[in-house]
């Protein structure tokens, strides 16, 4: 145990040894920069101080306490999003009842995941961890920076980050609640009454709340966190993410949401998405896709790898997103099949893993194209990112670098389960493409309670 511990302290000291002497400067030299918003410079610098973009240009001189790296022949462009992730988390789903708004994965955040390092080798610096898909209503989930190497989960958080929350149609919930439980949703026609029924509460108790306000009532509604989640989804506070599959479903959504003036939503998967692609533009709804992921269950049998093309020709809000441990290191990718698939432009297709899901997070404002003002959150490539020989150099967030190629360790886990195996062939584990990454840890929990 002795040796373990003392095994434990020096990897730890090891993983985070990286971070030593940061100060959030750092000057990117002779790049070509893609800015997203504003072009691609050929030969220009980027410096960034005390966090922020600072300049933008060529020939940028920087102080002593200023890291230099020499992009020359690299390719220099904002940090990647990913829009549906579940790496950080301690726990995905909390499956025993079919609304549960009151609860959030930010209580349970994990600074020690590997996976949130794998994830910065792919040049990803924020991801969107999320709840589950079990509830039909779920939890709140946490916008978060990959600071990997430190101890304290309150780091991760993208401090002023919206709140979001998960919804989600379909399958998922009606399996784990009517087939598992036996309560409702058992239908999709529950699933919409299950939004009716949860919306005209949170109305009621916040008619009371102004009654009582208003001094027309002399005492006040109990206390409920989950009246009042839902109270702040219905005054526009916090944007609904909704794991979706069918077009029926999606226009259902955006029906009820409709009826009660809700319209910050953000469809997740939407694998149908282009057969209602108008009706998501016009509502105003985003969509967070698979590049080509479909067909691993009935729902999902009818989609095409045109669908992120389909929607940003269409004028809506289009990221590509992992829902997966291993695809989040290779989102670069995954947009690029997007020019296969639909002949998107280059600007086009990195929109979709930049300021489209930055957008989506209303976070775009800070992050997710290189701006000057903007948060030093950097990925350097090789080659062009969509190129298949891209291979990410750096990772920098907040102005430090947090993936260097060149120098980081083999082994950069914090912490150190003896027992623990890493397969040679990543793709492996609980994010397949057997099932969602959405469903993690449902069906054993199920299995527990069906054999008590």
């Amino acid at each position: 145990m002795i040796m373990r511990n003392i095994f434990l302290s020096t990897l730890c000291i090891f993983a985070m040894s990286f971070l030593n002497g940061q100060n959030g400067n750092v000057l990117i030299k002779n790049g070509t920069v893609i800015t997203i918003t504003d072009g691609v410079k050929e030969n220009t610098d980027v410096l960034i101080t005390n966090g922020k973009v600072s300049q933008i240009g060529k020939g940028i001189k920087a102080s002593a306490n200023t890291r230099v790296i020499d992009a020359n022949n690299m390719y220099v462009m904002p940090g990647i999003i990913d829009a549906h992730s579940h790496i950080a988390l301690d726990v995905v789903n909390e499956a025993t009842n079919p609304v549960l708004p009151e609860i959030a994965v930010g209580d349970a955040l994990d600074p020690f995941d590997v996976g949130i390092y794998q994830a910065l080798a792919g040049g990803v610096t924020i991801s969107h961890a999320m709840h589950g898909s079990a509830n039909a209503i779920g939890g709140q989930c946490e916008t978060i920076k990959h600071r990997y190497g430190t101890y304290d989960p309150e780091e991760m958080r993208m401090d002023g980050a919206p709140r979001t929350i998960k919804f989600a149609l379909g399958e998922n919930p009606m399996r784990v609640h009517g087939e598992g439980r036996n309560v409702p949703p058992r239908s999709r026609m529950g699933m919409e009454q299950e939004f009716r029924r949860s919306f005209a509460a949170a109305k009621l108790y916040k008619k009371a709340k102004a009654s009582y306000a208003s001094g027309k009532t002399k005492t006040p509604p109990d206390y409920n966190l989950r009246m009042e989640t839902l109270a702040d989804i219905l005054d526009g506070k916090i944007i609904i993410h909704c794991h979706s599959y069918r077009a029926d479903e999606i226009m259902m959504l955006m029906n009820v949401l409709g009826d009660y003036g809700v319209n910050k939503i953000c469809f997740q998967h939407v694998n149908e998405g282009f057969k209602v692609a108008p009706e998501l533009a016009a509502f105003g709804a985003h969509a967070s896709v698979f590049a080509d992921w479909w067909a691993y269950k009935f729902e999902v049998y009818y989609s095409t790898a045109y669908n992120a093309a389909i929607l940003s020709k269409n004028g809506v809000v289009t990221s590509i997103n992992s829902d997966s441990g291993e695809l989040i290191r290779h989102l670069y990718h995954e947009a690029a099949k997007t020019q296969r698939y639909g002949g998107l432009t280059d600007n086009e297709a990195l929109r979709l893993i930049t300021i489209n899901p930055a957008i989506q997070l209303g976070i775009d404002a800070r992050v997710g194209s290189l701006e000057v003002g903007k948060e030093g959150d950097v990925a350097i490539f090789s080659e062009h990112p969509l190129s298949i020989y891209a291979i990410p150099q750096y990772t920098i967030i907040d102005g430090n670098v947090y993936f260097d190629i060149n120098t980081d360790q083999i082994d950069m886990r914090i912490d150190i389960d003896p027992e623990e195996t890493l397969p040679s062939f990543f793709e492996h584990g609980d994010h397949n493409h057997d099932e969602d990454g959405c469903m993690e840890g449902v069906y054993e929990q199920l299995f527990m309670e069906n054999h008590k």
